[in-house]
């Protein structure tokens, strides 16, 4: 077992037994990043997300792939709907960097938790045009230990970039005609004899409810 079985979310503990040395968020990884001089592996997801399942089962269940992480990186795993707080923050980087977004997110930091790589979904190894994690690892690393002034002015761009689109002035409140147009894609999309909205697989989208 892994640090993730003191925890209570159900996400984190479906990682409880991968090999990968997870950590949740907190001071005691956060402290480890900046002891061991290591970049930072930040996983989020959630409980009913299949992409997720998915990238659990072709990398973090792998020995190859966690041997890696534990020796290179501090692996930390955050549940999405457990700290919506985490998952906002680096969701703006990884849209920022990528131009989109999705779970699982994948977001590689410097120890200061300052980001200089993002993306979603990877398997173990490319496929197509998606790169794989055992690829793309080893250059996150050989950037962070040949060129890691390089490395550190990005992120320092990267977090510079993000402050100055929170300083832009927020928009007005939604509209009646906004809300109720939303409504009505919603009530075109409900199963009113299995439940949910669409067709299979139904994952709850909660954001969406409230």
């Amino acid at each position: 077992w892994n640090r993730l079985v003191f925890e209570k979310s159900p996400y984190l503990l479906q990682h409880a037994g991968n090999p990968v040395d997870w950590y949740p968020w907190g001071e005691e990884a956060l402290a480890a990043a900046r002891e061991q001089r290591k970049p930072i592996f930040l996983s989020v997801g959630y409980a009913t997300c299949h992409w997720c399942h998915v990238m659990e089962h072709e990398c973090f269940e792998d020995p190859e792939v966690a041997d890696y992480l534990n020796r290179h990186f501090i692996a930390i795993k955050v549940d999405r709907e457990e700290r919506p707080d985490i998952d906002q923050v680096y969701m703006n980087v990884t849209q920022a960097l990528t131009g989109s977004g999705g779970w699982p997110m994948t977001v590689v930091l410097t120890p200061e938790q300052k980001p200089f790589f993002a993306g979603t979904y990877f398997p173990k190894h490319g496929r197509g045009q998606r790169p794989g994690l055992m690829e793309l690892l080893p250059s996150l690393v050989g950037a962070w230990t040949e060129r890691r002034e390089e490395v550190a002015s990005s992120a320092d761009r990267i977090v510079a970039a993000l402050r100055e689109q929170e300083r832009v002035a927020g928009g007005t409140g939604l509209a009646d005609s906004t809300l109720t147009s939303a409504f009505r894609a919603l009530e075109a999309r409900y199963d009113s004899v299995h439940g949910g909205f669409g067709s299979a697989p139904k994952f709850p989208v909660p954001h969406q409810l409230r």
